[in-house]
């Protein structure tokens, strides 16, 4: 061994050599032929990490050679030491005696191997501490000599510590720990690799990863082995899957592999660092589902519930559930509840009839059935929107019965795909809301998926919760609207309403289907004399109690129209009635905000501080206008509402100027009215602000729009309806639009009869005269008896209890209306004659032979009328005599 510690290694592990002797320090020398290489050592070898170094003593027990790592490791030049007593040089005084002793019985032929304090410098302490091993030695000339081989103490201490140490961690270590050659053979596995694999330690040397680890696994980790010794580059996290011996149960491992390098920098193979993850992966696999069940209520939450739309509810159900969470689900709804009742027979044991209203699949484009659930009396699938049942054994009923959910395990079977090959396990839930069971939703997973576990079944129970309640409020909203629209549709008027002189023709809108009930309403009322009330109201506010409070005000205005007060008299008195209605203060006035007039700005606020909140709902604008077909001129009264538009022919259309007065239930202010000639051919229209005005659109463009449209539509009223409803932005959803048009056309003058009659006696026959003479020129000759009589007993009871000119009016239109006006403001009143009495049945023989009889005052008087139906060719009108008889 040279001074610098140069030596040769063997690298394939054989100690001899098959060529000559190669000298020490030579470049390396690969051998043509055979296996062994020798090679020179560079410098890092162990020898370098130890220490050694060298020196020899002669026969005279002086220093005859010093070693270059002499001179390195103890700090002395070979000049210093050559020839000079190594007792006395190096070491201590005290213990030279000693030192001398030893040098004496080495140099007589004794081995001897021992710690020796040396110092660096003469006449100073000990330096360090040297283990000597000296051996005798014989010169040429027969001289007795040693050779002494000197390691440092100190560096020798730490390399057995740094063995321990490394010992410890390979041996101690609660990961596997392995080594691998460059062969990729094991050289060394510890016991933890040991324990989780079976077997002794060294049952695992020279093996290699097939030994411990499946096929394909142990392929993957060959490579990555081969791939770290070849780049150097370290593989971490790598993950492995096998099962431990005597086990069952698949295990995974992460792998992290680095290459192994010596003193000199040269690989000199691969570690492996390995633990058991499994049941980290067991942990974050649970927490990714926890995550994943999360983010599926959460999503519930935010997108199950926006509809109030059954069948929507159900499909939003079926699209947070599939794929996130099954591969295919269905939902099923009691049909008794779906049409309105509110338990069906059947459903408290699970038999009512059910109806499919959702399914979802990512398995399939159609429905699939599911083992142990298949309807009754179905070979397979239910389609959506079939009508079907579940057996009354069958799982599916009894989770509808008991309110629980049913775990139902796929099955192998030949009855179908469906049943055997495809879905392998299903949970039944019922869908529970307020402690009734309203359906069953059906979550499968196919074969390939993991099977439903506990924190699935809670999941699934949560959903089909939510959904329950979502559609049971979707159910009970679709009842009450449906209650609410029968409500206001039969409150609105018939679709053709009819009126004399005047065509007509109407719309109504909801502003969404959601807010289809609302408080825009219209109506034509027949009025006597062949008149016609034209009415559009607006009532504050949306939705089933706008709704009530317009079928209150509705009635009230056809209770007041049928009264024949002016215009301003009913819209006064229907003030008085919404004030009741809403619950006004103490001074009569009605808390809460009125709407607009017609001008846009809202009236200035006439109300205490105090807010009902019923007072709200029944404020409310409204037009009132009384056509007379005769004179064909039309009364208008109006009540904080937008102004109607009146389209003369060849005219652009106008707004009428309508005193707009304050809405219904403010009070406090008197209504004005205003007459309006209305020329054969005109155009009227009544409408509520929901047709001019959204968010994006002021009124006053609303306005200028809508008479533009006016302007350009047809002669047809439909068309007219129709072509304003297009032009004009009626989509917003913001509101309801109630729009009432109608062309006015008035009475021929032929179809009236008007004649003044002098108070006087023969003023009745001559009433006589005049009715038969205009139903003979009308062709009404069948009615000329009934009216004969009628009219004598109406112009008799004129002259009996009025006064002043009398008056009689005969009107031909969709029936025969006869009028009789006097002075005189007393109503008649309609009595039941005794028996004895002369007089007194005239109005019982009205009530019996008209269709209808009434009066009305008049602005000088009173009118008293009676109508007579027109003869159809199928039916007598009734005989005189018999209801005269039919009085005594």
């Amino acid at each position: 061994m040279s001074a610098g510690g140069a030596g040769f290694t063997q690298t394939d592990g054989h100690s001899g050599v098959d060529g000559p002797d190669v000298p020490g320090g030579r470049r390396p020398v690969r051998e043509r032929q055979g296996p062994s290489v020798w090679q020179s050592s560079p410098p890092g070898s162990i020898y370098d990490y130890i220490r050694v170094a060298t020196f020899s003593l002669g026969p005279d027990g002086r220093i005859d050679q010093w070693s270059e790592r002499a001179a390195q490791m103890l700090g002395i030049p070979a000049r210093h030491a050559i020839g000079r007593d190594p007792v006395a040089a190096f070491v201590p005084a005290e213990l030279r005696e000693t030192g001398y002793r030893k040098v004496s019985e080495i140099l007589d032929g004794r081995e001897w191997t021992g710690l020796v304090p040396y110092r660096k410098e003469e006449g100073g302490g000990a330096d360090g501490l040297a283990e000597i091993y000296v051996m005798p030695s014989e010169a040429a000339d027969g001289g007795r000599g040693a050779l002494c081989l000197v390691v440092d103490v100190r560096a020798l201490r730490g390399i057995e510590t740094d063995l321990a140490a490394s010992q410890a961690v390979f041996g101690q270590s609660p990961m596997g720990f392995t080594l691998f050659g460059t062969d990729l053979k094991l050289l060394r596995v510890n016991e933890r690799f040991a324990t989780i694999f079976g077997g002794p330690v060294g049952k695992y040397r020279g093996g290699s990863a097939y030994d411990f680890l499946p096929r394909p696994e142990a392929e993957r980790l060959i490579a990555a082995l081969r791939r770290v010794l070849d780049t150097g580059r370290p593989v971490t996290e790598m993950h492995l899957v096998g099962t431990a011996p005597g086990k069952e149960e698949s295990r995974r491992w992460s792998v992290s592999v680095y290459r192994l390098h010596g003193a000199s920098g040269r690989p000199i193979g691969v570690a492996a660092l390995a633990w058991d993850v499994t049941g980290r992966r067991r942990a974050e696999r649970e927490a990714a589902n926890a995550r994943r069940n999360l983010a599926l209520l959460n999503e519930a939450g935010a997108r199950i519930g926006n509809s109030l739309d059954l069948e929507t509810t159900a499909r939003t159900l079926l699209s947070v559930a599939v794929p996130q969470f099954c591969d295919l689900a269905s939902v099923d709804l009691y049909q008794g509840l779906l049409a309105g009742d509110e338990a069906p027979p059947g459903m408290t044991d699970g038999s009512a009839e059910l109806r499919r209203v959702a399914f979802t699949s990512a398995v399939s484009d159609g429905p699939l059935a599911t083992a142990y659930c298949v309807p009754e009396g179905e070979p397979g699938a239910v389609a959506v929107g079939a009508v079907h049942r579940y057996p009354f054994n069958s799982p599916c009923a009894g989770a509808l019965r008991t309110a629980q959910v049913q775990i139902l395990p796929g099955r192998d079977s030949d009855d179908g795909p469906e049943l055997g090959a495809l879905v392998h396990s299903t949970l039944a839930v019922p869908m529970v809301a307020r402690d009734t069971v309203v359906g069953l939703v059906q979550f499968s997973r196919t074969k390939g998926s993991e099977p439903f576990g506990e924190r699935d079944t809670a999941l699934a129970v949560e959903l089909a919760a939510r959904a329950a309640v979502c559609i049971d409020n979707a159910r009970l909203y679709r009842r009450e609207h449906e209650r609410a629209l029968m409500l206001q549709r039969s409150l609105l008027p018939p679709g053709d309403p009819e009126a004399a002189g005047l065509d007509i023709a109407c719309r109504y809108l909801p502003g969404t289907t959601a807010t289809e009930v609302g408080g825009d309403w219209f109506d034509v009322i027949e009025l006597p004399g062949h008149r016609t009330a034209l009415v559009v109201g607006d009532v504050m506010g949306r939705g089933l109690r706008a709704a009530v409070a317009m079928g209150e005000l509705r009635t009230a205005v056809r209770t007041l129209a049928l009264l024949d007060l002016e215009p301003a008299e009913v819209l006064s008195a229907l003030d008085e009635i919404a004030r009741g209605l809403g619950g006004g203060d103490g001074d009569g006035r009605a808390t809460g905000r009125a709407p607009r007039s017609r001008s846009g700005a809202a009236p200035e606020p006439v109300r205490s501080a105090r807010t009902a909140d019923l007072s709200e709902v029944y404020l409310a604008t409204c037009v009132y206008a009384v056509y007379d077909p005769v004179t064909r001129r039309a009364t208008f009264a109006n009540a904080g509402h937008l102004p109607p538009v009146l389209v003369e022919e060849g005219e652009g259309a106008v707004l009428l100027d309508v005193p707009p007065g304050m809405p219904l239930g403010v009070g406090g202010e008197p209504f004005e009215e205003i007459e309006v000639d209305l020329p054969d051919g005109a155009l009227l229209a009544l409408y509520t602000d929901g047709l001019v005005e959204s968010r994006d659109q002021p009124l006053e463009e609303g306005l200028q729009a809508l008479r533009a449209a006016l302007s350009g539509a047809g002669d047809l009223l439909e068309e007219v309806c129709d072509h304003v409803l297009s032009a004009l932005d009626t989509s917003h959803g913001q509101d309801d639009i109630a729009l009432l048009t109608a062309r006015v056309h008035g009475l021929p003058k032929d179809a009236v009869g008007d004649w003044n009659l002098a108070p006087e006696a023969r003023s009745v026959s001559r009433a006589r005269e005049l009715a038969r003479d205009q139903l003979t020129d009308w062709g009404l000759d069948a009615l000329a008896d009934t009216t004969e009589l009628l009219v004598s007993e109406l112009v008799t009871n004129a002259l009996r209890h009025g006064h002043g000119e009398i008056r009689l009016r005969l009107l031909l239109d969709r029936t025969l209306v006869c009028e009789v006006w006097d002075a005189d403001l007393a109503q008649p009143r309609r009595r039941r004659a005794r028996d004895t009495d002369e007089g007194g049945r005239g109005l019982q023989l009205v009530g019996l032979l008209s269709k209808r009889w009434n009066s009305r005052r008049t602005p000088r008087g009173k009118t008293v009328w009676f109508e007579l139906a027109l003869p159809d060719g199928t039916s007598e009108p009734a005989d005189p005599a018999e209801a005269l008889l039919s009085l005594f």
